[in-house]
């Protein structure tokens, strides 16, 4: 590892990217901002329409605090899925607040499909785990651009540590155009309570995708340049679209225990002209 100090800013390169040690304020967006959940119901939302690699959809509902959450159907079974928007986007800006228990495999789909197919943003909060970073997941094919991940250093407390992910032994430089640090990812990320996600996807076909956590800037993936070694452009366009809806995931397999829920609040998105 190389370290390189330049004017106002600290630069750590590494061969999967170039990590760098600054927030970096939200991008502003055209049109206005609208909400994706009411608070009451899931008007707006329905189960994936067709079996998927994770299930039928997972079970979906509303708290009597007026908070969506998602697990397995039913709970524990291995049966999972997506909840979809009726309403599809392309370019937008997505935030939501989220608070997972530990242990859930689950994500935010963008683009996604009625098999619950499309680009993932992680939401893997488990050993070795990661939130924030980026996948194309699909039936027909799939690619993790997970550079790191966390683990918990005691199952009794929440405080969690840096792990190693072995994939990205062979990553060249440029698989993602910037991302942050695990220590910063540990600075910002809270625990076993609420957090903001943020998700900015733009461009054409293969997008640009930018996420935040509780304004700390996670990373910014461009599907176009990205130089992911397993990663086959033509493959990826062919598996997902220029748009589709919004989908929150309930991960299949036994890795939910009976009783594991993913909890979400305040879902607003903004198209981008």
């Amino acid at each position: 590892m190389k370290f390189i100090p330049s004017t106002g800013l600290l630069i750590f390169i590494l061969p999967a990217a170039v990590f760098c040690l600054e927030r970096v304020p939200q991008p502003k967006s055209t049109g206005t901002s609208t909400s994706l959940f009411n608070g009451t119901d899931l008007s707006g939302w329905h189960r994936q329409n067709e079996h998927g690699q994770h299930g039928d959809g997972g079970h979906w509902g509303v708290t009597n605090d007026g908070v969506l959450f998602g697990e397995q159907s039913p709970p524990g079974s291995g049966n999972g899925g997506l909840l979809l928007t009726d309403e599809t986007f392309s370019a937008f800006e997505l935030t939501l607040k989220l608070r997972p228990d530990w242990g859930p495999d689950s994500g935010v789909f963008i683009r996604a499909d009625e098999r619950g197919g499309g680009w993932q943003i992680y939401v893997d909060h488990h050993d070795t785990g990661n939130v924030g970073h980026v996948r194309l997941e699909t039936r027909p094919y799939s690619v993790p651009f997970r550079p790191w991940g966390f683990s918990r250093i005691d199952p009794a407390t929440p405080e969690l540590e840096m792990a190693v992910d072995a994939r990205t032994k062979n990553w060249p430089a440029g698989v993602y155009e910037s991302t942050c640090t695990q220590r910063q990812w540990l600075k910002a990320w809270k625990p076993d309570d609420w957090n903001e996600l943020r998700i900015r996807c733009t461009t054409g076909h293969l997008p640009v995708i930018e996420t935040w956590i509780n304004d700390l800037k996670v990373c910014r993936f461009n599907a176009a340049t990205t130089t992911h070694p397993q990663f086959d452009r033509d493959k990826a366009l062919k598996a997902v679209g220029r748009t589709g809806s919004i989908g929150l995931q309930v991960h299949g397999g036994k890795n939910w225990k009976s009783g594991d829920r993913v909890y979400w609040s305040d879902l607003r998105i903004r198209r981008i002209d």
